[in-house]
């Protein structure tokens, strides 16, 4: 059978892929009687949905309130983020702008099928999340990887994008906190890029799943004060803690909101109802304290998981200001562990040969290995020196944190 070449295309996933090979040898540790696997690899909180919520999604299934809904979701849930923008963040975003989608994926899919034609470029940063970049691809579109700094948060710059700016050019789409590197873009610096964007006709893309776990008041803003043209994607899933149950949403322009309704009419018909019914919870009091109270334990987490990886010369260049991420040079750390391993100094251990991640890649699959430790290679988010990072995700709890730094102190020399 013959596979499109849009199909072709996609890379595999490997924060999944990785995933698979931890769960493989988790297996066999059980068997064995081992040390059980911890998994830093995957960005999920450990909390679920609190007790408010769940109690909505139950009231919903007994009630038979689990129809479609209107393509844009429901009224109450859009009036309900409309009032959490005005009082988190200061911001008024009219629930007629706000289009409740079946995850930050869906609202990322329709985003990209309503602005980008076939042979468009959108600019992105390199580290990035690799799913962004595989939805401007399923657009016919192509991802223009720019590599960033830590200068610059690992973030793209002003500069950057206007030299990088070309005739094919649509926009950019950038995410802030960012996933691998759980850093935001400067207010400033995000000011600048999308008046030149909008300047040159193009748009600006903004994904904001993590906002709601920013740590640094600087940086703790939505993107939507700047501008009603701004287009900022959100999720039910992080903040929330609402992984499972697949609910995001999309604020557009108001002359955008037909256009995304019929599209999403077509590919999805609705989101979860039972799931949106669920969601209205998430705003009441009750729910809105204990998600303070998550927040401030990511926080916590970060504030000693960091130290303790800079302790064992795994240098994070950024503090991540948001998200439950730490994006670590691995470079240091794969020199002594693997001086002199001839397959590491080949680059070709766990993957194929010349991988450009092999450094990291080697690295993951050794802590699986010998220290039942998961966590995620840089390759998945780029080629700007990604072979050199890995990904720890600071969504587990503490003593799921200590343990593993007790595997990786045991481990690396």
């Amino acid at each position: 059978m013959k596979i499109s070449e849009r199909a072709r295309r996609v890379e595999p996933f490997y924060v999944m892929e990785m995933g698979k090979s931890a769960s493989a040898i988790a297996r066999e540790v059980a068997q064995t009687g081992g040390a059980p696997m911890i998994y830093l690899n995957m960005g999920e909180p450990d909390f679920t949905a609190p007790p408010l919520v769940c109690e909505a999604a139950a009231r919903a299934i007994r009630d038979g309130k689990t129809q479609y809904t209107q393509s844009t979701g429901l009224d109450a849930l859009r009036e309900r983020i409309s009032h959490w923008y005005a009082t988190r963040f200061g911001v008024r975003v009219p629930a007629r702008r706000i289009v409740i989608t079946a995850g930050a994926s869906a609202a990322l899919q329709l985003a990209c099928l309503v602005l980008l034609d076939a042979g468009d470029e959108v600019l992105m940063p390199d580290p990035c999340y690799p799913c962004n970049r595989q939805f401007v691809s399923s657009a016919d579109a192509r991802a223009v990887l720019i590599a960033t700094t830590p200068e610059a948060r690992f973030q793209l710059t002003p500069e950057q994008v206007q030299a990088a700016w070309g005739s094919r050019t649509r926009g950019v789409l950038l995410a802030s906190p960012s996933n691998p590197t759980g850093t935001s873009i400067h207010p400033d610096a995000l000011r600048r890029i999308h008046a030149f964007v909008r300047a040159c006709g193009g748009v600006t893309l903004v994904d904001e799943i993590y906002l709601g776990l920013s740590h640094d008041a600087t940086y703790g803003h939505s993107a939507l004060a700047l501008d009603e043209q701004i287009i900022s994607i959100n999720s039910f899933s992080k903040y929330f803690s609402m992984t499972g149950w697949r609910l995001g949403w999309l604020v557009v322009p108001d002359a955008l909101v037909s256009v995304v309704e019929q599209l999403a009419q077509h590919l999805f018909i609705c989101p979860s109802t039972v799931a949106q019914h669920a969601a209205l919870a998430c705003f009441e009091p009750e729910s809105l304290a204990e998600y303070e109270k998550r927040r401030a334990q990511f926080k916590a987490r970060r504030d000693w998981f960091v130290p303790q990886l800079e302790r064992l010369g795994l240098r994070v260049p950024v503090m991540p200001d948001g998200a439950f991420y730490a994006w670590a040079d691995c470079g240091a750390a794969c020199q002594r562990l693997f001086a002199n391993r001839s397959e590491y100094n080949r680059g070709s251990v766990g993957n194929t040969a010349g991988d450009h991640s092999a450094g990291s890649w080697q690295l993951a699959l050794e802590l699986m290995r010998r220290a039942h430790l998961a966590v995620t290679p840089g390759r998945d988010f780029g080629t700007a020196q990604t072979e050199r990072y890995v990904r720890f995700s600071t969504a587990s709890a503490m003593p799921q944190l200590q343990s593993a730094v007790a595997r990786l102190a045991a481990l690396l020399p």
